[in-house]
C-alpha cells in the first residue's frame, strides 16, 4: 500500500469519509479556541461537565421528536444553559466553589440523561447520542457545525480583550466597571452551543476532547494566547484527519479514534513542546500575559 492510499485515498475515493473530515475539522474551528480559555481560565474540567450537562434535554428532544436535529439542539441549548446559571447562582448563593456545584450538576444531569434515552430508546440510540456519528453525517449536521463554528470565532473576537483581562486579572476588571460578568456567561453560552452542534459528530461524551486536547497541546508549542487559538485548531484538525485514517483502516469507533489521535498529540507535545515539555531542561512560563 502506498502512502497516498493510506493517508489520503480514503477521503477522495468515499464521500462519507469527505464529510467526516469536514464536519470533524469544522467543528474543531469553533471548539478549539474555547478550549484554550477554558486552559487559560482553569475550567478545564468544567468543559467535561458541560458536556454532560446537554445530555437530558439532547435526550428529551430525542423522545418528543426522536432523531430529530432541531429538537435535540434546542433542548441540549435549553440544559446546558440552565446548568450554567444554576451553577453560579449556587457558587453565589453558597460557600460552594464553581467547579464543584457544576460536579454536582453534571452528576445529576448525566444520569438523568442516560435514564431518559433508555426509557424509549434502543442500545444503538444512545451509542448514537453518546459517541456520534461522524461517519454518517447529513447536511444538517455539517451546516449547523458550520453556522455554530462561525458564530463563536466572531463572538470571540467581540469579548477577546474582556475574556483574558478577566482570566489575568478578575480583580482590576472589576475595579475598572469591566462587564467580566457579562463576558463569563457569555463564554459559557459559546461553550454550550459549540458541545451541542458537536453531540451529533462526535457525540456528548467525546466532544469536549476536541475542545480540550488539542488546546492543551497547543500551550506546549506557544506563549501567547492568540498564537495558542489558531495553533489548537490545526492540531485539531490534524487529529480529526489521522483518527479517520486510523478509523479506516483498522475498523475503529470514529469518534473514539479521532480523540485518541488528540490525546497522542497532546501527549507528544508534553514531551517534546519547547514551552514547558518534559524534555526541555529550562521550562518556561505556563502561559504569557501577552495577547
Amino acid at each position: 500500500m502506498s502512502l497516498w492510499q493510506a493517508l489520503a485515498a480514503p477521503f477522495f475515493d468515499f464521500g462519507f469519509m469527505r464529510r467526516a473530515l469536514a464536519g470533524a475539522v469544522t467543528l474543531a474551528f469553533g471548539a478549539a479556541p474555547l478550549g484554550v480559555f477554558l486552559v487559560l481560565r482553569r475550567m478545564s474540567l468544567m468543559g467535561d461537565a458541560m458536556s454532560h450537562a446537554i445530555l437530558p434535554g439532547v435526550a428529551a428532544g430525542y423522545l418528543l421528536s426522536g432523531l430529530s436535529l432541531g429538537a435535540m439542539m434546542a433542548g441540549g441549548i435549553a440544559t446546558g444553559l440552565a446548568v450554567a446559571l444554576l451553577s453560579g447562582l449556587v457558587t453565589r448563593l453558597t460557600p460552594l466553589r464553581e467547579d464543584a456545584s457544576f460536579a454536582a450538576f453534571y452528576l445529576i444531569s448525566l444520569a438523568l440523561g442516560v435514564l431518559l434515552v433508555s426509557l424509549r430508546g434502543s442500545n444503538v440510540d444512545l451509542l448514537h447520542v453518546l459517541f456520534g456519528t461522524v461517519l454518517g453525517l447529513g447536511n444538517d449536521a455539517l451546516w449547523l457545525a458550520g453556522l455554530v463554528s462561525t458564530l463563536t470565532l466572531f463572538s470571540l473576537a467581540a469579548i477577546y480583550r474582556l475574556l483574558v483581562a478577566e482570566c489575568f486579572d478578575p480583580g482590576f476588571l472589576r475595579a475598572a466597571g469591566g462587564r467580566g460578568w457579562l463576558a463569563h456567561f457569555g463564554f459559557l453560552a459559546l461553550v454550550v452551543v459549540n458541545l451541542v452542534a458537536g453531540f451529533q459528530i462526535l457525540g456528548t461524551l467525546m466532544v469536549v476532547g476536541m475542545m480540550m486536547l488539542p488546546a492543551l497541546a497547543a500551550r506546549f508549542w506557544a506563549r501567547r494566547v492568540a498564537t495558542q487559538m489558531p495553533l489548537a485548531v490545526g492540531l485539531a484538525a490534524l487529529a480529526s484527519w489521522a483518527g479517520l485514517v486510523a478509523s479506516f483502516h483498522f475498523d475503529l469507533a470514529a469518534s473514539p479514534a479521532i480523540i485518541l489521535a488528540a490525546g497522542l498529540i497532546y501527549l507528544l507535545s508534553l514531551t517534546l513542546g519547547p514551552q514547558g515539555g518534559l524534555c526541555r531542561r529550562r521550562q518556561g512560563p505556563v502561559f504569557s500575559k501577552e495577547v
